[in-house]
């Protein structure tokens, strides 16, 4: 019998815990050739959160919980796929915005042989201007990559172990999870579906968050904007140059009539500040990647666990092997 583990991260979801674990067992009634279990990765919840999850996990010892000391930010989901023991493992969002209803067409596409099932998203409910804006960033993303990638696919799915393994492997604690799934290369099955708007609670995601996942996403997929910064750099030179020449010749010919001014200069200056300036950032956040590469932290620091066999691991997830799926 395979075992399917669905990981659902949290953060203040005490809205929509126990209706996602009903949600998730009407679905998985129907295999009954498959087990399952759901295991909630918890971000240091400040509301009744935990305290849901542990009352349904008494009743359920499929329901399973790593709650973490503090809040790690939106990779800390990577964690529990490292320490989840199913043959499958699929991503779900707390917010019902990844409809569980599309776990059941995941399975039968994972029964026909597919190591990836990703849902292409046709279509969305979320309200303007939020969706233009993530339509437009995954289009330069999808536009600027180095690999091809799918149109609508934003990581909900379902990915076979061997998928997780070598992922694990690439020992990057913050992947472009999208893009790093169109680079392995196994074939994908795609599911399409409308992404709804969340039903209850509200976005914990703040700016500063959704601009740190959209940089790393930028930097890990493509080295465009690097080569857009030489070839401005050369533009820009080439045509100082020759606005320099044509200022040199025309003040040798009027020389006692040509007066330059101090307006050209002082806009000059400006534009090739701002213009090094954009650039220097584009090549801090390519330098932060790197620093984040090369000094990797732990994905979380865990504070307890429910219903798992092993104890609490204090040891960054990165260091140690894959749990062996269940013989």
């Amino acid at each position: 019998m395979a075992l399917i583990s669905i990981v659902t991260p949290c953060f203040n979801e005490e809205d929509n815990v126990e209706a996602l674990v009903t949600a998730v067992r009407n679905v998985m009634s129907a295999f009954p050739h498959h087990d399952f279990e759901h295991v909630f990765i918890d971000n240091c919840s400040q509301d009744r959160t935990v305290e849901i999850i542990k009352r349904l996990a008494a009743s359920d010892k499929r329901v399973k919980a790593i709650v973490n000391v503090r809040n790690f930010g939106p990779s800390h989901v990577l964690h529990a796929y490292f320490q989840v023991h199913g043959d499958a493992i699929i991503p779900l969002a707390a917010d019902f915005q990844d409809p569980p209803e599309l776990l059941a067409e995941f399975i039968k596409r994972w029964d026909e042989g597919w190591k990836v099932v990703a849902a292409v998203k046709k279509g969305s409910e979320e309200r303007f201007p939020m969706n233009q804006i993530r339509r437009l960033y995954y289009r330069l993303i999808d536009d600027i990559s180095e690999v091809e990638t799918i149109k609508g696919f934003h990581g909900f799915g379902l990915y076979d172990r061997r998928v997780i393994e070598i992922i694990r492997s690439t020992r990057n604690h913050k992947p472009y999870w999208r893009g790093l799934i169109c680079q392995i290369g196994y074939p994908i099955a795609q599911v399409e579906y409308v992404r709804p708007t969340r039903k209850r609670g509200f976005s914990k995601n703040n700016f500063y968050s959704l601009y740190s996942e959209a940089m790393n996403g930028l930097t890990a997929q493509s080295k465009v904007p690097l080569r857009v910064a030489t070839f401005t750099g050369l533009l820009v030179a080439l045509g100082s140059a020759l606005v320099a020449a044509a200022y040199l010749v025309y003040k040798l010919v009027y020389w006692n009539s040509f007066s330059l001014g101090v307006a050209p200069i002082v806009c000059g200056f400006f534009f090739f500040s701002a213009v090094q300036l954009v650039f220097l950032g584009v090549i801090g956040e390519y330098l932060g990647s790197i620093h984040e590469r090369i000094f990797q932290k732990w994905i979380v620091v865990e504070q307890e666990r429910v219903n798992f066999d092993e104890p609490v691991q204090l040891v960054p997830s990165t260091e140690r092997s894959l749990p062996s799926p269940p013989h």
